[in-house]
C-alpha cells in the first residue's frame, strides 16, 4: 500500500475537496444578481455588476467544471485568478492571515491546473 502511487486518485480529492469548498463561497453570491442595485466590489475597475459576473464564473462555474472534470485544467484558470485577484487585490492591505484562504485556494487550482484532473473525470473519457 505504501510503495503504490495512489496520484489519479488524490488529483479527485483535490478537484473535489477544494471545489466543493469553493462553492460554500460562491453559491451565496448567485443572489446578488438579482438585487438592484448590485452591491459588490470593484476591484479590478470594471464595475460591480461585472465583478460579480466573473466572481461567479471563478467560484460557481469554474469550480462544477473541476469537480466533474470537464475541460478541468481550462476551467483551473478563473478559479486561480479570481483567488489572485482575493489574495492580492482585495486583501493586499490585510494581514497574511486573512489573505491566506484565498492563497491556499490560488495554490490549489494552480496545481490542479498544472496537473491536470487524473483519469477520474470527464477529460479522461
Amino acid at each position: 500500500m505504501l510503495t503504490k502511487n495512489y496520484n489519479d486518485l488524490a488529483l479527485a480529492i483535490l478537484r473535489f475537496g477544494l471545489s466543493g469548498m469553493m462553492l460554500v463561497h460562491g453559491i451565496p453570491k448567485i443572489e446578488r444578481l438579482f438585487t438592484s442595485p448590485i452591491e459588490f466590489g470593484d476591484p479590478i475597475g470594471v464595475g460591480p455588476t461585472l465583478s460579480l459576473i466573473l466572481a461567479l464564473i471563478g467560484e460557481v462555474v469554474a469550480p462544477i467544471l473541476i469537480i466533474i472534470g470537464f475541460k478541468t485544467k481550462l476551467a483551473a484558470l478563473p478559479a486561480a485568478i479570481t483567488m489572485f485577484v482575493a489574495a492580492f487585490i482585495v486583501h493586499w492591505e490585510d494581514d497574511f492571515g486573512t489573505k491566506e484562504k484565498a492563497l491556499l485556494y490560488l495554490v490549489g487550482f494552480l496545481v490542479i491546473f498544472l496537473a491536470g484532473p487524473g483519469k477520474y473525470a470527464l477529460d479522461k473519457r
